[in-house]
């Protein structure tokens, strides 16, 4: 036989007339050749994958048909769903026996896949997670945690929640106290002019919160000189006689309008005098 009409081994250059070969990039090997030259080593029995066996790969590593298990359980993983831990290879229920979170309520394994509710490195089952109180499912709603429990925002209200003095509804944040009552603070205003007086300065009358404003405006003396009202809530001095009172930058004489805070004075019908004014009258 010519050279010409010969078919080898590129590598060993056996005839391949009549025996089974294998080409790779334009070129021949036997069967023999090709395994020891070219063959995926399995990741499970390292042992080469003939020609004769199928090569299953996932991220560059290859196994044998039946070396492709799972590492816990060893169940056939050839065309079922599977994930990898640490590039070992498990079925979803290892896995999830494994690695997945528990349910903090059923203490069993939360499937990959299904709905679960975190909260503060818990995990429950959507249907585990339920209010304390009424026992439905809290889902994806507000809730409200109480020492060990969890409640729905509902629940919160009736069992715990301060109930507002005024609009009589559940206070859930914030609030202010009273006189020993709670109330919402967009509730707490004055009686007068009904101002919102959480975070003001106020005071009261009868068990009622004025502002300063309105307490001045219905309660306070009025100054003789000004006519606007004298409060010590505001840190103003005030000059009382005879039942009159004044600012004391008002305590002034009627006359030259000299101030008489610490000094003697007189008096002239209802004006107020110095003394030097009150002689020359």
């Amino acid at each position: 036989m010519s050279t010409s009409e010969r078919f080898d081994c590129h590598y060993c250059k056996d005839s391949l007339l009549g025996k089974k070969y294998i080409m790779k990039e334009d070129t021949q090997y036997c069967t023999k050749c090709y395994e020891n030259l070219f063959a995926n080593c399995c990741e499970g029995c390292s042992s080469p994958i003939g020609c004769n066996c199928k090569d299953l790969s996932y991220k560059d590593r290859h196994w044998h048909e039946q070396c492709f298990q799972c590492v816990k359980c060893s169940r056939s993983l050839v065309e079922k769903a599977f994930a990898a831990k640490d590039e070992l290879l498990l079925c979803t229920e290892c896995y999830s026996h494994e690695y997945s979170s528990k349910c903090t309520t059923c203490k069993k394994t939360i499937m990959p896949g299904s709905r679960k509710m975190e909260y503060k490195g818990n995990s429950w089952h959507e249907t585990c997670f339920l209010c304390h109180r009424c026992q439905q499912p809290i889902g994806t709603k507000s809730f409200i945690p109480k020492d060990t429990g969890y409640f729905c925002v509902p629940c919160f209200e009736k069992q715990f929640a301060y109930q507002c003095c005024s609009c009589k509804k559940a206070i859930t944040t914030g609030g202010v106290t009273y006189q020993d009552k709670p109330w919402h603070r967009d509730c707490f205003l004055c009686i007068g002019c009904k101002k919102q007086l959480s975070g003001q300065r106020f005071t009261s009358r009868e068990n009622y919160p004025y502002c300063l404003e309105c307490f001045s405006n219905l309660y306070a003396k009025k100054c003789v000189g000004c006519t606007r009202p004298i409060t010590s809530l505001a840190g103003a001095k005030y000059i009382s006689f005879e039942e009159r009172q004044w600012h004391s930058e008002c305590f002034t004489c009627m006359q030259c309008s000299v101030s008489l805070v610490g000094r003697g004075f007189l008096t002239q019908r209802d004006n107020i005098l110095c003394t030097d004014c009150g002689r020359e009258k």
